[in-house]
Order: structure tokens, then sequence, then C-alpha cells
């Protein structure tokens, strides 16, 4: 299966792209230090890196940048961090890669627990994530040549410590759990599904 990892210069696409390949092609993209760079604020980057990919199997996708920080610094500037890239960068992976993925192909973004446990500073990705999940849901009845489409949605995982203070009380998730959620999408038979590692 040739699968292209979107994101896989981060903590969870280094761990996806060490797990996946043993087993399957892996076409890396991320802004930097991958196979392919792709700014996915850019619907021509995204248009060019699936050009250079060629077609596809499935598509994972860790990246989505958006705003971390105190509510008091938030602003329509900042909010569009997580508008322009979690939200409208992962759709748009969606919406142009359809016309580049093989019949029976799967697309798995990623969400994540802030959609329904928000926390403090979180509000721009709490608000990403809801929108992403609304339209898993919405495109999986609409996507065509039984391709299937699923989010995953961890909480904190275990390879960010840089980020437990800011949940307190959530057990993080291990990247284990993390890697068989993204394998339940990947290989699965769902789709339109939130799947929770936890």
């Amino acid at each position: 299966m040739k699968i292209i990892i979107v994101g896989a210069s981060g903590t969870m696409g280094k761990y996806l792209t060490t797990a996946f390949k043993k087993e399957h092609e892996i076409v890396t993209a991320a802004s930097k230090a991958c196979d392919i760079d792709v700014d996915i604020t850019s619907t021509d980057s995204i248009e060019q890196m699936f050009t250079a990919a060629g077609n596809f199997d499935a598509l994972i996708s860790t990246a989505g940048p958006t705003f971390v920080g105190p509510w008091q610094k938030l602003n329509d500037k900042e909010f569009r961090k997580g508008v322009d890239g979690k939200m409208m960068g992962q759709i748009n992976l969606v919406l142009i890669g359809q016309h580049f993925i093989n019949p029976k192909g799967s697309f798995t973004l990623i969400s994540g627990a802030l959609t329904h446990d928000p926390q403090k500073n979180f509000a721009n990705a709490s608000a990403a994530n809801g929108a992403v999940e609304g339209f898993v849901r919405a495109a999986a009845i609409e996507l065509e040549n039984n391709v299937r489409i699923n989010a995953v949605s961890p909480t904190v995982i275990e390879n960010s410590p840089q980020y437990f203070p800011f949940f307190p009380g959530e057990i993080p998730v291990t990247m284990k759990q993390l890697e068989f959620a993204f394998r339940k999408s990947v290989f699965g038979a769902n789709t339109g599904q939130i799947i929770k590692p936890y």
C-alpha cells in the first residue's frame, strides 16, 4: 500500500512513518526534512505535493498548526492560524487529494480531545478540531469510489511531555495506542468515525 504521511517531520508523524514503512511504501511530506515539501495552508503547495507523489492508497495527516496561548492574546489574526492550518489545511488535503487517491483508499485526519474536553490556552485548537470532525462525518457520505475518511482524536501524547502541564489529570496516550488508532482507520472498514486511542 502506498501511504502519504503529511506532518511526517513531527512527533506523531515520525513515529508513524517508522511503524508503517516496514510494511508499506511511505511518502513523507512536511514543511521540511521529508520526501516532499508541503505547506498545508497553501492549496497550490498541496496540489504540487499530490502531483509529485502520484496516485496513492491512503493519506495520514498529523499536521495542523494552531495558536496556543493565553485567551487575552487570541484575536482574529491568531485564530486564523488554526482556521488556515489545522482546519482548512486538512480539509484541502481531502478536497484536492480525492482527485489523486485510488478507489477504496482512505484519508485519516487528526483532531483531538480538545474538541469535547477544552483546556486553557487551546480555544483555537478546540474550534479547529470540531470543524475537522464535522467535515469528516459529512465527507464520509459524499466521497466517491468507496473512499473512506476518519479522524484520530488523541489527548496529549506521551512523546510530547512539554504539553503535560496544560492537561492536568490526563493520562497521556502511548505512541502504540496512537499507532493502532491510525491502523484502525487506514486498514479497517469504518468511515466517518472519530477514533479515540484511549
